[in-house]
């Protein structure tokens, strides 16, 4: 692993993180990262666990994540990240900037979400046809692809398993996800785009883009790219995929941030 800034030191990264499934992918990619790189995660409240609008709006309300962020600022964490993609992309392109903006306004440091963390990914791989496979309900996934488009990315496919709820996102195995993520391909997409973050991925990238042979962008794995690029630094690993194999050599600016 490489991370990469003219001061030295780790660099600390905070999550807020919404409930309980994956969260065991953060330490995991901060194994893989080294010791220049410290996890902080903090768990929200999530009210109703479903992927559906009215809870999702609820789960990512600012009165939801404000205790979160001063737990994060406590802890001296350089930036934060609100780590849930449906709990971001569903307040839409503007509302969900504005999300980030009283995060980061209640952690005192620079924010960011996983909805922004995919779109600064496919910009710093030059990125702009994919296709999305989502564990979430059919209209749940249109929300994300829409929120895409609204970056300029054209979304030829976009695949949905229906689970409603995070808690059994987070018990599907790897036989499973591997399967949904290669059926979600479409020919002429350059990358798959997995945008939940209760599903388990990080020690699976490098079997999903062996299988399906291009890039594959998954929720955490985007979101700590994401509080690396707000931190400055860069960073490469092997088995984190395309995206941490590749680095940047500068950090990413997000189109319309």
């Amino acid at each position: 692993m490489a991370a990469d800034r003219h001061d030295a030191g780790p660099v600390r990264l905070g999550f807020l993180y919404p409930g309980h499934a994956a969260e065991d992918d953060y330490p995991a990619v901060a194994a893989m990262l080294g010791p220049q790189v410290v996890v902080e995660v903090v768990h929200t409240g999530m009210g109703e666990d479903a992927h559906r609008e009215d809870a999702l709006l609820e789960i990512g309300g600012r009165d939801r994540l404000r205790p979160g962020a001063k737990e994060l600022q406590a802890r001296g964490v350089d930036v934060g990240v609100w780590a849930c993609t449906s709990g971001s992309f569903v307040f839409g392109w503007d509302g969900a900037r504005a999300q980030v903006d009283a995060l980061s306004q209640d952690l005192g440091a620079p924010a960011s979400s996983t909805s922004f963390a995919f779109v600064s990914a496919l910009a710093a791989l030059g990125i702009t046809r994919v296709a999305v496979a989502a564990t979430y309900p059919a209209d749940v996934a249109q929300r994300f692809a829409t929120f895409l488009d609204h970056a300029g990315v054209a979304v030829l496919a976009t695949g949905s398993q229906g689970i409603v709820t995070a808690a059994e996102v987070g018990t599907l195995d790897a036989d499973a996800t591997v399967g949904f993520v290669a059926a979600g391909d479409h020919p002429e997409a350059q990358a798959i785009l997995v945008p939940d973050t209760a599903l388990h991925t990080v020690r699976l990238l490098d079997r999903l883009e062996a299988r399906v042979g291009k890039p594959v962008l998954t929720a955490n794995q985007v979101t700590v790219f994401e509080a690396l690029r707000l931190s400055g630094r860069t960073a490469r690993a092997d088995g984190l995929g395309t995206l941490f194999a590749a680095g940047t050599s500068e950090p990413v600016t997000q189109p319309g941030r």
